[in-house]
């Protein structure tokens, strides 16, 4: 199982809720539609916390998407399918920064 984990900043002009709203009001039933994506996760974020030891990072972020897939070629073959070329258009409307990363899980704590 491959993941693909993304850190979402909104468009300037957009409040953090109303970032929230389109996310999870529209852009979610978007993916239902995407073929090859076996779960899609939004974490929606509701606060930070800071440790006083390690300096926290400057990046600010409005949400963090995840999307599971059997493999790395099943995403990429999803990735060109027109529905999610419908999902990524929509998700231009609303998010200003993205910083995607390809992960491979170890379960630590299961």
């Amino acid at each position: 199982m491959i993941k693909r984990i993304s850190l979402l900043t909104r468009k300037a002009g957009l409040s953090h809720d109303e970032f929230v709203r389109h996310w999870l009001d529209i852009h979610g039933p978007l993916a239902l539609k995407v073929p090859g994506i076996r779960r899609y996760v939004q974490s929606h974020i509701q606060g930070e916390t800071t440790r006083a030891d390690i300096p926290a990072t400057e990046l600010e972020i409005d949400g963090i998407a995840e999307l599971w897939y059997d493999s790395v070629e099943a995403m990429e073959r999803s990735s060109a399918t027109p529905e999610a070329q419908a999902l990524y258009a929509d998700g231009a409307l609303i998010i200003g920064t993205i910083k995607s990363f390809v992960v491979e899980e170890k379960a630590i704590i299961d």
